[in-house]
């Protein structure tokens, strides 16, 4: 079991450093392990302000994270507009939108449960 946790913490690393490189903004990581029948272990959230930024988030992400940890994502959705873009790793699902589209579906609110961590560029691993 520990050996997954040091995996999932290294792609985590990857995803973060990903979105930061190309100044996602507003990065959430919501820690979703303590909750009954919930579909992954961690939901990172973040958005960009335009359709532009948000596809190169996306892209930052894969490649950081394929760097970083060795992991490619096993379903992206959204692409073809940028809105709200997911990428799903398993442990990890990383939700990547256009900062109105977020505020309109405000998806943090609905884990209340579980923890909530604000992530600044500082934290992470360079």
């Amino acid at each position: 079991m520990k050996k997954k946790r040091d995996e999932t913490g290294i792609l985590l690393e990857g995803i973060l450093k990903g979105i930061f490189e190309k100044k996602g903004q507003d990065v959430l990581q919501i820690d979703l392990r303590k909750l009954e029948n919930r579909i992954t272990d961690y939901f990172v959230i973040c958005h960009g302000s335009s359709t532009t930024q948000v596809e190169s988030i996306c892209d930052s992400v894969e490649d950081t994270a394929r760097q970083v940890s060795g992991a490619k994502p096993d379903h992206i959705e959204g692409l073809d507009n940028c809105f709200w873009v997911l990428m799903d790793y398993g442990d990890v699902v990383v939700h990547i939108f256009l900062k109105e589209y977020r505020d309109f579906y405000s998806l943090e609110t609905l884990w209340a449960d579980a923890l909530t961590v604000k992530i600044n560029d500082d934290k992470t691993a360079r």
